[in-house]
């Protein structure tokens, strides 16, 4: 009885089951009864899983992140909190009592609606933004580690009801930041539900949108310079060519080169390095970080989903939608060149020799 209620207060600790909620603790089921000879087994983590959170928690919760007008009852951030995966669970413990509410639905909704948030407003501010880029920028800024980790800020940790599930040949292993990242969707998708499509846009905006992630270093390229001149073709302006703006240390062990990249008088963008063929290449990939990483102003921003009304109505009522002006769609970027993972390769241009060799051969 001693070790079993060692694990048991262990294991309630670290799942964070308070005590005082609870009619009766120990439970019944680790009482082990002096006329039943056979051993209880009793696990106290799938014990402590099953307990649901306090009422003064999921209340507390909803204030917490603003939304207690949304989340206005405890029933509600409960279900927003309880993962498919706790069903199974709790039938197998509770066969006779009703299936709790699970965030399936809710999950699946928010997670559209925060793949719609995140493409309009990635793809107005960076319109230059390559296509593999876009959807990498998207999923850093709303994919499950990041709904994971606004969850665990928001602490939705201690509110979380799920069950682990290891491998089949259907499904992937569930683990816990899978679970985690199903409540702020399924928040998402209640904003949208009780208020309006302009409310859970801001809710996005606010906890996932307003990140700073690191666009740059998502941009790799196999051949900067080729890729620029074929990028400045297409804008229809003068072919780049580089030039040495500083040096120091030529013909000493460290030498340091600065080399700028022209289109005409307009400065593209510079690179240095200890070669000159190194300071170029770096210098062709400041350009293309230039023209890709290019940003809207913020007064200038503007979402497609800003037109839609913010009260329910007829939108096809005209007037009915908010004014909306379209923001600059940006050229198609090189494909060989938008990541070096794309596993595309460049056709190889032919030399002065293949061409001479050519010409010859149909001269003939």
């Amino acid at each position: 009885m001693g070790h079993v209620s060692k694990r048991l207060y262990s294991s309630a600790s670290k799942l964070t089951v308070s005590t005082s909620q609870l009619k009766q603790f120990p439970p019944k089921e680790a009482i082990l009864r002096p006329d039943s000879g056979k051993p209880n087994f009793f696990d106290p983590e799938s014990w402590a899983t099953l307990q649901p959170p306090p009422t003064s928690a999921l209340t507390a919760f909803a204030h917490r992140i603003g939304l207690s007008n949304v989340l206005s009852s405890a029933d509600v951030v409960r279900r927003a909190c309880t993962h498919k995966s706790f069903v199974n669970l709790h039938a197998k413990y509770y066969p006779s009592s009703p299936t709790p509410p699970t965030n399936a639905n809710l999950a699946t909704l928010g997670n559209a609606l925060m793949g719609l948030f995140a493409s309009e407003h990635l793809h107005a501010a960076y319109p230059h933004l390559p296509t593999r880029v876009l959807k990498a920028a998207v999923s850093a800024h709303v994919g499950p580690l990041t709904c994971a980790s606004v969850a665990q800020e928001m602490g939705a940790v201690p509110l979380l009801r799920w069950h682990r599930q290891p491998t089949t040949p259907m499904s992937p292993a569930l683990l816990h930041s899978d679970a985690l990242a199903s409540i702020p969707r399924a928040i998402t998708a209640l904003v949208y539900q009780e208020i309006s499509l302009q409310s859970a846009r801001r809710f996005v905006q606010s906890f996932f949108l307003s990140r700073q992630v690191d666009l740059r270093s998502m941009i790799k390229f196999r051949d900067p310079k080729r890729a620029l001149i074929e990028t400045v073709e297409k804008f229809g302006h003068e072919r780049p060519k580089s030039r040495l703006l500083k040096e120091t240390g030529r013909y000493s062990n460290s030498p340091v080169f600065v080399v700028g990249i022209f289109s005409g008088q307009d400065k593209l963008g510079e690179g240095f390095g200890s070669s000159l063929k190194m300071a170029e290449y770096r210098a062709a990939e400041d350009s293309l970080h230039r023209l890709y990483l290019t940003r809207t102003p913020n007064h200038l921003l503007q979402v497609p989903s800003s037109t839609f009304p913010s009260k329910q109505g007829n939108i096809f009522k005209a007037g009915s939608e908010a004014p909306y002006t379209p923001g600059v769609l940006g050229e198609a970027e090189i494909l060989y060149a938008s990541s070096g993972r794309s596993n595309i390769v460049a056709p190889k241009r032919p030399t002065l020799e293949e061409i001479e060799a050519r010409r010859e051969r149909l001269d003939v």
